[in-house]
């Protein structure tokens, strides 16, 4: 290792020295004070409209080990969850500070593999930063509180990030790691394939990397043996949306008719006696103009974040302090000298989710732009840590 790339002593490293000692406890104490915060505001567990089918879903795993094979069937992972509180018998409190610990661990994770990514080991500076923007942003902490799928989602797409970053040190257990939570991810909520399909192209980028092609030729060659039965899952997994008819409404944002897009001429509509893939291909083929407005406003809107209802504290701060997020992520996306499956799994969750969102519906509020959000704050604390500010050249 030459001295130019040597790490510095650990007496030298940057920033304050109070700060670089305390800066860990800082950030517990600000992620407490965000949950004691939310428990207040929402007095203690949050119940919603779907709160109740996943509360009685649980129960019913709890005490007969039944397990539904209906829509619920791809949400099998959050009762689950709550099934082990219901067996203890914490209820809604369990539930709510299960996830509370499961995103404090994620928290810590998050700092974790930033360290590991940072160019100079001794410098905490970047990780720091990005960890204060996923615990101090609160729209990443408030589901935590919600009987939702969301807190544990966002918290599992965080340890796959982790994972996937102790992969390359670790080995062959690093990744069994990563598969691990990666199916936890994927069978939390039906858009959980977007975790476990980012960590497969991370692997496959992973695999294309070696120097012996013989692993990425097997690889290819088991995703088309078993195309077939992802055509099934896939299939599956769409029979109980109805996005034929979500389009046909026009909703941009899901029940929120103020904005809706009327078609300017008969729309072709597919048979219902169709598989749901092909039934929605058909309609976009037979829809193209149409389709491709819906699309393209969905996407705007969710990257954008921007929401006529939310207030005018909340828009400002989303343009004071995410939009140049994105712009860092879109540097930290850029950086040669960080591990390329690290910057494609963090790429391709924030590219599927965006799709799914163009393909489905955009949700009211940031439910869906939850798992986004963890992946820039990491992108901007690559590009932060490669900034010549942050590296040794600036210092």
């Amino acid at each position: 290792m030459s001295s130019a790339s040597a790490p510095l002593p650990a007496s030298t490293a940057p920033g304050p020295a109070w700060l670089q000692r305390w800066h860990g406890w800082l950030l517990v104490g600000v992620w407490v004070l965000v949950q004691l915060s939310l428990l207040w505001q929402h007095h203690g567990p949050r119940y919603v409209n779907d709160s109740g089918r996943y509360l009685a879903y649980g129960t019913r795993i709890a005490q007969e080990w039944h397990f539904e094979h209906d829509h619920n069937l791809r949400y099998v992972g959050y009762p689950l969850f709550i099934s082990l509180w219901i067996k203890v018998g914490a209820d809604r409190w369990g539930i709510v500070l299960g996830q509370m610990a499961v995103s404090g661990l994620a928290a810590w994770a998050f700092y974790a593999a930033l360290r590991q990514l940072t160019p100079d080991r001794t410098d905490w500076r970047p990780a720091a930063l990005a960890t204060a923007a996923l615990i101090g942003w609160r729209d990443v902490q408030q589901f935590n509180v919600y009987i939702l799928t969301e807190s544990l989602f966002c918290s599992l797409a965080i340890l796959a990030f982790w994972a996937l970053v102790r992969a390359r040190e670790r080995g062959a257990w690093g990744w069994v790691l990563l598969g691990v939570v990666a199916i936890l991810a994927g069978i939390e909520r039906p858009n959980g394939f977007v975790v476990a399909g980012a960590s497969g192209v991370a692997a496959l980028v992973a695999l294309r990397q070696r120097p012996d092609r013989r692993a990425y030729r097997r690889a290819w060659l088991a995703i088309g043996v078993l195309s077939p039965l992802l055509w099934v899952v896939l299939n599956k997994l769409l029979l109980t949306f109805t996005l034929v008819e979500t389009y046909l409404r026009g909703e941009i944002i899901y029940g929120y008719t103020p904005w809706v897009v009327e078609p300017t001429e008969p729309l072709m509509l597919p048979p219902a006696s169709l598989a749901p893939v092909i039934r929605l291909a058909y309609f976009i083929l037979g829809n193209p103009v149409y389709f491709a407005k819906l699309a393209l406003l969905k996407g705007l809107l969710f990257i954008s974040y921007v929401k006529s209802y939310y207030s005018w504290f909340h828009i400002v701060m989303i343009v004071v302090f995410i939009y140049p997020c994105y712009w860092m992520a879109w540097r930290g996306s850029q950086v040669a000298a960080v591990w390329l499956p690290v910057r494609v799994f963090l790429v391709s969750v924030i590219l599927l989710q965006g799709l799914i969102v163009m393909m489905t519906v955009e949700d009211w509020d940031v439910r869906f732009l939850l798992p986004v959000l963890p992946c820039t704050f990491a992108l901007a604390g690559i590009g932060i840590a490669n900034t010549p500010i942050f590296t040794r050249k600036g210092q």
